[in-house]
């Protein structure tokens, strides 16, 4: 009996592109599902809080004074009679606020001077890594609290504070890639071309560090928002009677053995807020790692 060839079709593979597989990855993940939805509802907060607090920040009601918290008041209310959850909702703006603005500003002035650094090389490189090297040997909250000390509590200088500690991280982050992209033809192409050195910084090199430095400013919001209530808990922030976690933890401490409801809100709006931003960073970084397999 003959055989009867069977000649098979070829089926062209579908392609999948890099930013679906590195969603796919991230969606598998659970921890890092959860910190993108826990850092959402933060975003929102300090988006919407203002319209979305049960009461006003600022309401007070001397009759109802360190109450327990109840249906009438989720988390209590404080030693004026404030409405506890109404403060903590409205404090997001502030204390997110200056944590998302100290990284951003950090970051964007961090991978300019690490492109440039890696760009330029020779002695440009060997001065500023040096003084990278001298900025990240100071522990961070010491030096946020030497600018604030020198600018005044505020804030702004807050802001402008864990921005400056913020900068060496993302300049040495920013400098490898850019060394590695600086030395690849198509850059060496756009200068024989006659491209500026901006142009080239800034089209070519650029490209190359933001994804890294993406995930790292998800890591680093954390930071920004411990370090940012760590300096209005020690008065050197946020001013009273403006709510923010970290004042209202100093404000509150009095009361611990009367009323621990005052600190329990705050402390866990800080814990939840970091682990939900540091989920989210352990997340994107996996997803974007291309070493990983699905």
């Amino acid at each position: 009996m003959a055989r009867t060839a069977v000649v098979s079709i070829g089926v062209r593979p579908r392609v999948v592109s890099l930013g679906r597989r590195s969603l796919a990855r991230f969606v598998r993940r659970r921890t890092a599902m959860a910190g993108g939805i826990v850092s959402s509802v933060f975003v929102v907060m300090m988006l919407l809080g203002l319209w979305i607090a049960p009461y006003s920040p600022a309401a007070t009601d001397y009759n109802r004074t360190l109450e327990l918290p109840s249906l009438a008041h989720l988390a209590g209310t404080d030693d004026f009679g404030r409405d506890i959850f109404s403060r903590i909702v409205v404090a997001t703006r502030y204390s997110l606020g200056m944590g998302l603005g100290a990284v951003f500003l950090g970051a964007a002035l961090g991978m300019a001077w690490g492109i440039a650094s890696g760009f330029y090389g020779r002695a440009f490189d060997n001065v500023s890594m040096r003084i990278v090297d001298i900025m990240l040997a100071f522990p961070g909250i010491l030096l946020a609290i030497v600018v604030v000390a020198i600018l005044g509590p505020g804030l702004v200088n807050v802001v402008l504070a864990i921005g400056v500690f913020t900068i060496p991280s993302f300049a040495r982050l920013a400098r490898a890639p850019a060394l590695a992209a600086k030395a690849q033809e198509y850059a060496q192409a756009a200068r024989a071309l006659g491209a500026s050195n901006s142009r080239i910084m800034g089209r070519h090199l650029l490209p190359n560090v933001l994804p890294s430095c993406l995930v790292y400013v998800t890591l680093r919001v954390g930071t920004a928002i411990l370090t940012a209530s760590s300096l209005s808990f020690l008065g050197l922030g946020v001013q009273p009677p403006t709510p923010e976690w970290g004042a209202m933890l100093a404000q509150s401490r009095v009361f611990l053995n009367v009323a621990p409801h005052l600190v329990i809100g705050p402390g866990v709006a800080i814990s939840l807020a970091v682990l939900g931003f540091n989920l989210l960073g352990d997340g994107m970084r996996d997803a974007l790692d291309p070493r990983l397999r699905d």
